[in-house]
């Protein structure tokens, strides 16, 4: 398994920190492989530039001021955010990695003479996971439509393998959470992220220790 981890919180010692650390004790017990981008603190540049704009379809140029991240997509079997849900939505670092890295002929196919629409890219994607917190509460974030959700479930999960496996876990009510509270949520990130790899992938990787 190889998976990409793109973690987006501004400070280093937020509880956004500690899910991601779940997600990759998790991936690093399996045995997999993993490539993190904390984009802030790789001071990541969320805009997207007129001239990345006027080269949008320009394969391969487009990826030049982005290929690591582009080659680090197209490496990986396995993706997963880990990111504050900020009015309902993406904060503006993620939403700008998805603009500037999520392009054409990375992410999927723009139309030609013989397809009138685009079509997926990511097919090599077989696992899909989002880890988020909310400051509001479930119901509102479900009667506002969960945007931010929805962006990456169903948008960048569209372009994933067809049958991918999803999982997504939300810590609602962020701004009173408690210490009760959070515990009980990265315990729910662990149980998320062993859905995630797998049974038979968490069992093998417990074997190749034991044989060790």
């Amino acid at each position: 398994m190889r998976a990409l981890v793109v973690h987006c919180h501004p400070s280093p010692g937020s509880f956004n920190a500690a899910v991601r650390d779940v997600v990759l004790d998790k991936l690093a017990a399996s045995g997999a492989e993993v490539r993190l981008h904390d984009l802030y603190a790789e001071d990541f540049a969320p805009l997207l530039t007129r001239a990345e704009w006027e080269g949008y379809l320009n394969t391969p140029a487009n990826r030049a001021p982005v290929e690591r991240y582009c080659a680090d997509v197209e490496w990986c079997d396995t993706l997963i955010f880990v990111y504050p849900t900020w009015w309902y939505g993406l904060p503006a670092m993620l939403k700008g990695w998805l603009d500037r890295v999520l392009l054409p002929d990375v992410a999927f196919l723009m139309p030609d003479a013989s397809h009138r629409t685009i079509r997926p890219g990511l097919r090599q994607i077989t696992r899909l996971g989002i880890f988020t917190t909310c400051g509001a509460s479930w119901w509102l974030t479900l009667l506002v439509g969960a945007p931010g959700r929805r962006q990456l479930a169903r948008g960048v999960g569209w372009l994933c393998a067809p049958r991918a496996r999803r999982v997504f876990a939300a810590h609602y009510l962020m701004d009173s959470s408690t210490p009760a509270s959070r515990a009980r949520h990265l315990g729910r990130v662990a149980a998320k992220m062993d859905r995630l790899i797998g049974r038979r992938i968490a069992a093998t990787a417990a074997r190749t220790e034991v044989a060790e």
